[in-house]
């Protein structure tokens, strides 16, 4: 536990005061910087509460409150306290004032400067790609952390494809050490609030023991643990699979075609090097992993990662943020496997992108390749919802206005301008790199030259390139095409003593310095960003911190990430239109001052109150308030269905009740792994799992079971499935009901209105024409409009405008209910619902099997549309129901429980006839509804079931139930819903199976005396009974 909770909450305000007076506070919206959507914002704590009742209260719950037994109250409570505590910004400064704050790794290299051009290590430079060059750093040990610190501080394990260090081995057991602090490491420096730790490859092959403990062991001084590759995994892993595949693939350059299947293997053994590598890293992070430590993962590198930690431990705080952009649906799709990558970084509690951009194609790849659902928040499968936000990263711009009051960088300043006075300054600063656009860049300088010949002596292009990859033949190419543009323009516009481009190639032995960088961006007149893809580019915002007296003008393109956050103050341009740069490049050279001075202001207040600190501290904050958020929605979702308890008390029930839906919880799974999307042909003709054919010819057997399959598919889908075995099956929400040895009967009201089907249909029809892969289902009681296989957002989209039609036109005065489902919309008839009709449906049962023992079992099972939940509710012995007008209009007291006692003669008379033992004295009755409790069932709906005896004959049964169930006899279960009313959930329909197997277990170990479900059934008892007069066989015209 990484705070004590003894630390006491901050006083409350006064206006907080007086909300706590309040007994049943609500939570309310409030926006949160960073994030997608709305967050939750929870409740003060009123001061006489106990902590446990503070952690409750605080939940929004009363005194009342029933907790799962998987709820952990004081992990919540400390959660909670935790994030209170961090918004009144006084979690880390209660006690501890006093003591220095923690030293982190390079905090000596933060006053020498930590950024700049050149970079130790290929991997370096295209570990931090998106983040601007660095300069190489010395540094000293900071010594190992007081035992007194680390238990005060939170640790935060920082996870990366590379340390941010160079390892320079001088013996056989001696190691340099050389600090590349690139914009990760600049971030990180400033989060005080937590003992940082570095994980990550340390760029150099140690394949001896001795070699590999005395760098770990030089590495752990300074706060680093390193992840040791050997020589094949590093080759396909990072220069493979990393920089090969994903790298360019998320920068919208396209994967290569092969033409060889030996490159098909490759591929696939890069993969596997990808993943055994994320493996060894996940390996070491659970080493080192304490109890209450925040894992930050970064970057493309590590996609997997999340997934194998998760695995290990599920509690664990998670996050990733991902350095490159993230590219559109369309183009990610290419990807091979690109499945199993989106799931594993779904793993993740919070995934964070620079830009909203990123994060919303991120989640539009989710949706249309993985079929989940996309909301404001992020993206949620089955009720388990991961966070995805924007958090735009920054620099340490204190660092560089501090540098400029230097006299080392006002000498260099100096020399600068006297090196190039009478010229304005234009200045490039790039890697040189396919997607930094640098050859667009100087053919654009060069229309501009071209075009505006008095410009040819009085200005000039500074332009600094970082190599990166030269071993490839691209970048090779890269590099020849530069020269050669470069070359031309000096020698079309050049003279004896100038030339109007200094192209500077900054090679790993000749580091630009970080004084040097500082003072060319201080005489810098105009900033030339021309990426083509850029994750964020932090060069503008150095260029910005650094020009807070020259006031120059910002050239960005509006395809790097910065653009974004830099918008306001830059001139924006698509590098690919090499006139509108040429333009904005003249615009940039005249602008005049005034003009200068606000676009500056604005640049210069973002960039210096969003810095890379800030960054950092927003992450690690929103990582901490999405564990807590993620505690409050799993107070609301149902918990893992009980199997052990469920069976027991199955096998020790007299007379037990099953009600099982179809789609979705009883049908085979026909979607193939890796597919984009569900097999609509496949999926659209409804199968029974084949693993419950046996588990049902048991269950049928039983004469203490009776099994309803209560579904929304027509008659026919049912009668296919289940028509081999001896059960009850209800279709279209129970409107129609039979017995598999009997004929179909309707248990809908007479009067029910269809006069609206013929204009719905007009609109489903409409919208269906309109919607590719969207299809009607035209029942007999409702109009079914699904769009399951059609493009998501799309869908979407045409289902908002689709119920606008609706309610604005063919249902605005029609006494129907519109039932939205996750990728379809039903109309149907007010009234028609599965919770309606189970009353009805029961009071069929009863009087055709001849019950003579009260059913005190119940197990309902089924994925049910929102709608037609109330069936959980309906069997709820405990459910406080709430009524102002009942049946026979009488007012009803308020909160009164609702006594599901017998109340129709019908029911009385089939009660009376069947037997005299059903008189059930308890304390909690809970027998069929009454006729009144459903407005739409008429007396005249009595003549579609058996007449019973008379009424003197059922006189003496008032009071009897059909039903003596107890709440530990009742199991609700909701299959692949986790918001749902039901008391229990299971995953999907292969757990419904082997639950009703379970089940079938007990019956191959029948006691001695009792019925064995192979034994013959009872007619007397158990034969199904239907006579002229009690079924009425539905048709058309009853409609």
């Amino acid at each position: 536990m990484p705070y004590p909770l003894s630390i006491k909450l901050p006083e409350a305000s006064k206006e907080e005061d007086c909300d706590n007076d309040s007994a049943h506070r609500r939570f309310s919206i409030s926006s949160t910087p960073g994030g997608l959507g709305s967050r939750l914002q929870l409740p003060s704590r009123p001061v006489s509460l106990t902590d446990e009742e503070a952690a409750l209260h605080e939940l929004g719950y009363g005194p009342n409150l029933s907790l799962t037994p998987s709820f952990s109250t004081s992990r919540v409570e400390r959660l909670l306290r935790e994030r209170q505590l961090r918004r009144s910004n006084s979690l880390y400064n209660l006690e501890s004032r006093e003591n220095r704050p923690i030293k982190q790794p390079g905090d000596d290299a933060a006053a020498g400067g930590a950024s700049g051009v050149g970079r130790g290590g290929a991997d370096g430079r295209r570990a931090r790609a998106e983040e601007g060059p660095v300069t190489g750093i010395k540094f000293e040990s900071t010594g190992a952390l007081s035992a007194k610190h680390v238990r005060e501080k939170q640790r935060l394990l920082v996870v990366a494809n590379r340390l941010p260090v160079s390892a320079t081995r001088k013996g056989e057991s001696s190691w340099a050490l050389e600090l590349s602090a690139g914009g990760l490491v600049s971030a990180l420096l400033g989060v005080r609030q937590f003992e940082t730790r570095w994980i990550g490859w340390p760029g150099v092959n140690v394949q001896d023991d001795k070699g590999q403990k005395s760098l770990s062991s030089a590495l752990e001084e300074k706060g680093f643990i390193p992840v040791f590759l050997d020589e094949e995994t590093v080759d396909q892993y990072y220069n493979g699979y990393c920089n090969n595949v994903l790298w360019p693939l998320f920068h919208y350059i396209g994967l290569q075609q092969e033409d060889r299947l030996a490159a098909t293997r490759s591929l696939q053994s890069q993969f596997s090097a990808y993943k055994r590598a994320n493996r060894l890293f996940a390996e070491v992070v659970l080493s080192q992993y304490q109890d209450g430590d925040v894992v930050w993962c970064h970057d493309y590198h590590l996609m997997f990662l999340p997934k194998f930690l998760k695995e290990a431990n599920s509690r664990m705080k998670l996050g990733w943020f991902l350095h490159t952009p993230f590219p559109s649906s369309e183009i990610y799709r290419t990807l091979p496997l690109r499945s199993e990558l989106l799931k594993a970084v779904l793993t993740a509690d919070l995934i964070g992108f620079h830009t909203y951009d990123y994060a919303r194609h991120f989640v539009s790849a989710c949706t249309r390749i993985l079929g989940l659902e996309g909301t404001p928040e992020g993206v949620e499968d089955q009720g388990k919802l991961t966070r995805v936000a924007a958090f735009p990263i920054g620099i340490d711009s204190e660092r560089f206005i501090k540098a400029l009051e230097t006299d080392m960088v006002r000498s260099h300043i100096q020399k600068l301008r006297g090196r190039f006075a009478g010229r304005k300054v234009m200045l490039g600063v790039d890697r040189l790199d396919m997607i930094k656009g640098i050859p667009q860049k100087l053919l654009a300088f060069e229309k501009f030259l071209e075009e505006s010949p008095e410009w040819q002596d009085k200005v000039l292009l500074v332009q600094i390139a970082v190599p990166t990859r030269t071993d490839v033949h691209e970048y090779q190419r890269l590099t020849s095409q530069v020269h050669e543009i470069v070359g031309r323009i000096n020698g079309r516009f050049g003279t004896l003593g100038t030339v109007p481009i200094h192209h500077l190639v900054v090679m790993q032995d000749r580091s630009l310095e970080f004084h040097e960088l500082c003072a060319l961006y201080a005489i810098t007149d105009v900033l030339l960003v021309t990426s083509l893809r850029d994750g964020m580019n932090l060069v503008s915002y150095e260029y910005v911190a650094c020009q807070n007296t020259k006031k120059g003008v910002l050239i960005l393109s509006e395809f790097a990430g910065a653009a974004q956050s830099l918008g306001a103050g830059a001139i924006l341009i698509n590098p690919w239109n090499i006139s509108e740069v040429a333009a904005s490049i003249e615009d940039a050279l005249t602008m005049k001052e005034v003009e200068r001075k606000e676009r500056h202001r604005h640049n210069f207040m973002h960039v210096t109150t969003h810095t890379a600190q800030v960054w950092a501290d927003t992450f690690v904050s929103e990582l901490n308030d999405t564990i807590v958020e993620a505690e409050l929605r799993t107070l609301r979702i149902p918990p893992w269905l009980p199997l052990e308890k469920a069976v027991e008390k199955f096998q020790e029930s007299k007379n037990r009740l099953l009600i099982l839906g179809f789609n979705a919880t009883m049908t085979a799974q026909v979607e193939a792994p890796g597919r984009r999307g569900p097999d609509q042909i496949k999926e659209m003709k409804l199968r029974l799992h084949a693993g419950l054919k046996d588990a049902f010819n048991v269950l049928c057997m039983d004469p203490k079971t009776t099994m309803v399959i209560l579904s929304g598919s027509e008659r026919s889908v049912l009668d296919e499935a289940f028509g081999e075995f001896n059960m009850w099956l209800a279709a279209e929400n129970g409107m129609f009901l039979r017995h598999t040895q009997g004929e179909w009967m309707t248990t809908m009201p007479e009067h029910l209105n269809m006069d609206w089907v013929e204009s719905v249909q007009l609109v489903f029809d409409y919208f269906c024409e309109r919607t590719p892969r969207s299809y009607v289902e035209a029942r007999e009681t409702s109009l079914v409009w699904n769009y399951k296989y059609a493009d998501v957002e799309f869908g979407r989209v045409q289902a908002r405008d689709m119920l606008q039609h609706l309610w604005t036109g063919p249902i605005s005065n029609a006494a129907v209910d519109v039932v939205q489902g996750s990728k379809s919309v039903e109309v149907r008839p007010v009234g028609v619902s599965k919770g309606a009709a189970i009353d009805r449906i029961l009071l069929e049962i009863v009087h055709s099997r001849h019950m003579t023992t009260p059913i005190d079992y119940v197990l309902c099972i089924g994925h049910f549309l929102s709608k037609d939940e109330d069936i959980y509710t309906f069997f709820e012995p405990e459910l406080p129901f709430e009524r102002d007008i009942c049946g026979n209009g009488k007012t009803l007291e308020p909160k009164l429980p609702f006594d599901r006692r017998i109340g129709t003669k019908g029911c009385e008379r089939i009660l009376a006839k069947n037997s005299n033992k059903v008189g059930v004295t308890r304390s909690k009755i809970f027998p069929l509804l009454s006729p009144e409790r459903n407005g739409s069932h008429s007396k005249s709906d009595d003549r579609k079931f058996s007449e019973g005896p008379s009424d003197e004959e059922s006189g003496k049964w008032e009071g009897s139930s059909v039903l003596d169930l107890k709440g530990e006899n009742y199991f609700s279960c909701a299959v692949g819903r986790k918001r749902s009313l039901a008391r229990y959930s299971l995953g999907s329909s292969e757990e419904v199976v082997g639950f009703l197997k379970a089940i079938t277990k007990i019956y191959t170990e029948v006691p001695p005396g009792e019925c064995s479900p192979k034994q013959p059934e009872s007619p007397a008892r158990d034969t199904w009974h239907s006579s002229p007069k009690s079924s009425k066989i539905a048709s058309q015209n009853q409609l």
